[in-house]
């Protein structure tokens, strides 16, 4: 006979829902009884038995558990569970507010709230007094060894074993000491890699069962690895600055930025010759264990072969160590292939072609993998660059990554919408909400993007009034329309891209802080196209390529003349001016080669040669061009100021601007005064 649990209440019944059909604990214990001790599942079937529990009461029977235990073991010394705590401290930051959150509610529910590592071990635990102390009597405190391997199925190790949330409810634990017991465990995932590394787990008596336990605990994971997430993003930005204030930073070798953990968080200098990142050392993977110091580690033994470590320097930012800069003799490296483009499918009913992302430049492709990892995670993103550099294809990627083939994926422009109608753009509006309101109101982006990705376009261009309500709509996923007090629930990716430096805009009032931090979980920034290197050479026979297969033209070929202005020409419309620049040669070339003086005036840098009626009209300048705004812009700033021999003043007042847009224009295009 099973021992009476300390949690049993005359007069309360313990029936609950569990899975698809009624919970029924006298066939459960009977099924287990069968099993340990036939070892069958067989004649409980999936009425008595969920398929999760039968699985994990095998694994408890190969690991060797004692399904007569009492409760679980625990670590006795608590100078080490002092250290399990310490090695995951940023865990514990990061639930902290959760925790904080929830224990008033936890106070007298009968309910305790735990958070474990990735083995298993409870590192935190709140909730109600009476409960806690009851869980001295099986260990299921700080200190206690949760996994499947030490105590058989529970909501703590079946979670870290299956990656999935899980409730073990009553009968369903293996051990029969902790029958007496129901918990639901989610496990959290790190925002970078995804890999489990930790749970957080509710548990009390059987009585405080609901199927929303799971739902709540949810909830709690999902907002530690957003803070984990934001946690990261800070301590990277504080390891950067603690490099790039150092004596180090003009090193010319090769570097890679490890933080405390041992993870990569930033690399330089190491695929100019690769081509390829090794996988080992992408950003975002970790280089060291847990149970590594970086100063006493020999890094040679754990890097590839074809790297040689040339040093090892610890870096301090506000006096706190923040992380060590790894120097690599990169010329050692041995040549690997190029890489090969990244490529998206088509997305569904939408007639397009396969969108292909085309580099090889180092920061190109640490950009391409952390959108790939990004795209892992059920994260906002922030993507960032320069007009022209490629942003839309990053959303395109985290969005053709997604685990949905059908993923819906919403764009909005912030800046070609105004500030009246941009609130009804993305959360609808309901009959009667506004003059010109259509009959029946109308859904918003948010809600079309519903378990898809939501792609906010030049988001520094929102109007200040309306930014808190995406932050609201982000934090509790869900929308109201103008005019209507339903919560309408959402699941939505948000993917945020701006060409503006939105630290300026917060600095200027134009930019709420905590909107900031919120959409930028991930920040990803892609470089402009003069930082690219080879890349143009790359694109240039991409678009050529493919545009006169579209055209049904024969592909270009390019002089040597050709070729040098096209490298020497800084690109101010990036890759979409590249575009633009082969589109026009393809439609307009009669023959197949390319020379110098087919080029756009622009690239060719020879505005003087022309004829010096100095008619700098816009028809002009488009009568030569390729067609690409701001690099028109450009072509007229730079044109004005071979005509007036660089006096800022006059080209200026030429222009028809003020000297103060002059000089912004200037750093923008990066246009040097002649």
């Amino acid at each position: 006979m099973p021992r009476r649990s300390y949690f049993d209440n005359p007069g309360v019944a313990v029936s609950p829902a569990v899975g698809s059909g009624e919970y029924s604990e006298s066939r459960t214990r009977r099924a287990w009884e069968r099993f340990v001790t036939a070892r069958q599942t067989d004649e409980a079937g999936p009425e008595s038995v969920r398929d999760v529990i039968a699985d994990s009461w095998r694994r408890s029977i190969e690991s060797g558990v004692d399904a007569a235990r009492h409760g679980s073991r625990r670590i006795t010394d608590e100078n080490d569970v002092w250290r399990r705590q310490q090695l995951n401290s940023q865990l514990r930051d990061a639930a902290q507010q959760a925790f904080e959150r929830l224990a008033p509610h936890l106070k007298n529910a009968r309910t305790i709230l735990i958070l474990a590592d990735e083995l298993g071990v409870i590192i935190d635990a709140i909730g109600d007094q009476s409960v806690l102390e009851q869980g001295h009597d099986i260990h299921l405190e700080i200190g206690g060894i949760w996994s499947e391997n030490a105590i058989g199925t529970n909501g703590i190790g079946t979670a870290l074993k299956t990656g999935q949330p899980t409730y073990v409810h009553a009968a369903e634990h293996f051990v029969e000491g902790v029958q007496n017991w129901t918990c639901a465990g989610v496990p959290i995932h790190d925002p970078i890699d995804q890999s489990v590394i930790g749970v957080v787990d509710l548990s009390g008596p059987p009585q405080i069962f609901r199927e929303h336990n799971l739902a709540l605990v949810m909830a709690a994971a999902r907002e530690i690895e957003i803070a984990l997430a934001e946690q990261q993003r800070k301590e990277r930005t504080q390891l950067l600055e603690a490099f790039l204030m150092s004596e180090f930073s003009r090193a010319e070798d090769g570097v890679i930025l490890l933080d405390k953990t041992g993870r990569i968080q930033f690399r330089r200098g190491l695929d100019e010759r690769l081509q390829l990142p090794f996988e080992k050392l992408a950003v975002g993977k970790k280089l060291l264990s847990q149970n590594q110091e970086l100063s006493g580690t020999d890094i040679g033994k754990i890097l590839p072969p074809e790297f040689q470590p040339k040093g090892l320097e610890r870096l301090s930012f506000e006096g706190t160590y923040r992380g060590a800069a790894l120097f690599i003799d990169n010329h050692r490296a041995r040549t690997r292939p190029a890489a090969e483009p990244r490529r998206i499918r088509p997305r569904p009913g939408v007639s397009e072609a396969e969108v292909v992302i085309v580099g090889e430049a180092p920061r190109m492709l640490d950009a391409i993998e952390l959108a790939e990892r990004a795209a892992a995670a059920n994260v906002t993103v922030l993507i960032q660059g320069e007009t022209g550099v490629g942003k839309e294809l990053f959303a395109r990627l985290i969005h053709g990554r997604s685990k949905k083939p059908d993923a819906p994926y919403v764009t909005v422009n912030c800046a070609a919408i105004s500030g009246d109608l941009i609130g009804a753009e993305l959360f609808g509006y309901v009959e009667g909400a506004f003059t010109g309101a259509v009959r029946g109101g109308r859904e918003g982006k948010f809600e079309l993007a519903d378990g898809g990705v939501l792609c906010l376009d030049e988001v520094g261009d929102m109007p200040i009034e309306l930014q808190p309500y995406l932050l609201r709509a982000l934090e509790q996923r869900a929308v109201y329309r103008i005019g209507d007090s339903k919560r309408r629930p959402v699941d939505v990716r948000l993917v945020a891209m701006t060409n503006r430096d939105l630290r300026k805009e917060i600095a200027n009032g134009k930019f709420r802080r905590d909107l900031f931090y919120r959409i930028g979980v991930i920040t990803i920034e892609v470089p402009p196209l003069r930082e690219r290197g080879n890349d143009l050479v790359l694109l240039l026979e991409h678009f050529t390529r493919t545009l006169a297969e579209e055209a049904g033209r024969e592909p270009l070929g390019y002089s040597d003349g050709a070729l040098n202005h096209l490298r020497a020409y800084r690109w101010p419309g990036n890759v979409r001016e590249l575009r633009n620049v082969v589109q026009r040669l393809i439609l307009l070339k009669t023959d197949t080669l390319v020379r110098a003086e087919d080029l756009p005036p622009e690239i060719r840098d020879d505005f003087a040669d022309g004829d010096d009626t100095g008619d700098d009209s816009i028809g002009n300048i488009l009568s030569g061009y390729s067609g690409d705004l701001e690099s028109i812009e450009a072509s007229a700033i730079r044109r004005a100021l071979v005509a007036e021999k660089g006096n800022l003043t006059r080209v200026a007042a030429k222009l028809g601007i003020s000297r103060p847009t002059l000089y912004r224009k200037l750093k923008q295009y990066h246009i040097e005064k002649p």
